[in-house]
Parts: C-alpha cells; structure tokens; sequence
C-alpha cells in the first residue's frame, strides 16, 4: 500500500486511489456528528445556490452550510460543530441533511471522478478510517488536506494527514507537538477570539478529539447526489 498526499482543492481534482478528503475545521467533524445525533440521510452539495434551491424544494430537510464561513442565507444552521451539538438528536433524528461547506464537501466533489473511493477524514473518525483502509488493503491511498477554504494549507487538515499516515504507516507522530502546532495558529486562533457568532470558540476543542467514532464516513454518489453512508468496523 503506497500512501501520497495532497493539499487544497487542486489536490483533491489530481487524487487517486482511496482518497480520504481531510477538513478539521470543521466539515468532517460536522458529517460524523449528524449520524449521532440520528439524521437518516445526509447529501453533499457544493454549489450553494443548488444547495439553497434544494432546501425551498425540500422545506423540511435541514440546511447546514456555509460560503467561506459564512452561514449560507436561510440555512437552518452554519458549519459549527458545537451548533449541532445544541441543537441535538430532537432536531436531527429521521431527517435529510444537505451540507455545504467551502473545503470539504467541494473537495469530495473534486475528487470523486478520479478516485476509486472517496472517504472523509478528521481526526474524529481517525483510527476507524485508518482501520477500515487496511482492511481493504489498497494500491494507492491518497490523503487531501483541504486547507484553508481549499486554497491554502492549513496545519489542522496537515497534521490530521500526518496522524493517518501514521496509523497506516508507522510513521512517526507526536501528538503534543501536532496540538502545539495548530492552537497559536490562525485558523484556531479566529475562533477563539470570539469575535463572529459562526465561528464558536468551543469548535476547536470538538474538531481537535481524536477517535471519537467507530465508523467511517464515505462518500457515494446516487443519481444527482453525493450522499454519506457509513462503515462501521466489525
């Protein structure tokens, strides 16, 4: 098993093999956690006005999204972890979710063409991801840090790769060094200042747990729509 790595969106447009699309702040720390709280359906969309348009179709399903961070007009919710947390399994349970975020969910797009699987990566479902990749035992996994808004690195996304890396390799990782490279930061730093409501200073401290989950989550594609399904490890 050979693993490569790869940053921002143009990264995850030349990603090949299994490609597990890395967003910590916060996309993919958001996707595991609507599982949790009971949602049946999520669908990734990256174009916000398709995403919006199919919130009016679909009044009842839950709009979750943003445009470079900012909530997207008549969502039911921006891309905040610690949002979803309040708002909980009442709000969630049974129902479709259409999430769009700036990172993430537009590097899954990117990267579904080339790639034999698209899985989404965060350092909360870390070990299962890494978990199930062995299981399959692929030629080729590729890691995609998403980075800041997919256009420049972010250490948060770098270190998440550097963590899988080593679950899959044996690469060498430390874990205090890795906390200590990401909170002085900008990328944290903006959320602890407090100063924009979506941008919660309580994110970071969800974003930045490892191993929280013990399934993974994997982008399929059905008809129009992206969706996630989950594996859950045996």
């Amino acid at each position: 098993m050979k693993v490569t790595r790869r940053s921002c969106r143009q990264g995850a447009r030349e990603a090949r093999g299994v490609v597990v699309v890395i967003d910590v702040f916060r996309a993919f720390t958001c996707a595991p956690l609507f599982f949790y709280f009971g949602a049946g359906r999520v669908i990734l969309e990256a174009d916000p006005d398709k995403a919006q348009r199919l919130k009016r179709e679909n009044p009842e399903w839950i709009l979750v999204g943003e445009v470079n961070e900012v909530p997207l007009q008549d969502a039911d919710l921006g891309n905040s972890p610690s949002h979803i947390m309040k708002k909980g399994s009442s709000f969630f349970r049974g129902k479709t979710i259409i999430h769009r975020t700036t990172a993430g969910v537009t590097g899954v797009a990117a990267a579904v063409p080339g790639a034999d699987q698209v899985i989404l990566g965060s350092f909360v479902t870390a070990k299962a991801t890494a978990a199930y990749i062995m299981g399959r035992d692929p030629d080729l996994v590729t890691l995609v840090a998403m980075g800041d808004r997919g256009k420049t690195p972010a250490p948060e996304d770098e270190l998440c790769a550097d963590y899988l890396e080593h679950l899959l390799t044996g690469t060498t990782y430390e874990p205090f060094e890795a906390i200590g490279n990401v909170l002085f930061q900008r990328t944290v730093q903006k959320f602890l200042v407090g100063e924009k409501p979506y941008l919660p200073p309580e994110d970071p401290l969800i974003c930045l747990q490892r191993d929280l989950f013990d399934f993974v989550p994997i982008a399929e594609t059905r008809g129009e729509f992206i969706e996630i399904d989950r594996v859950f490890l045996t």
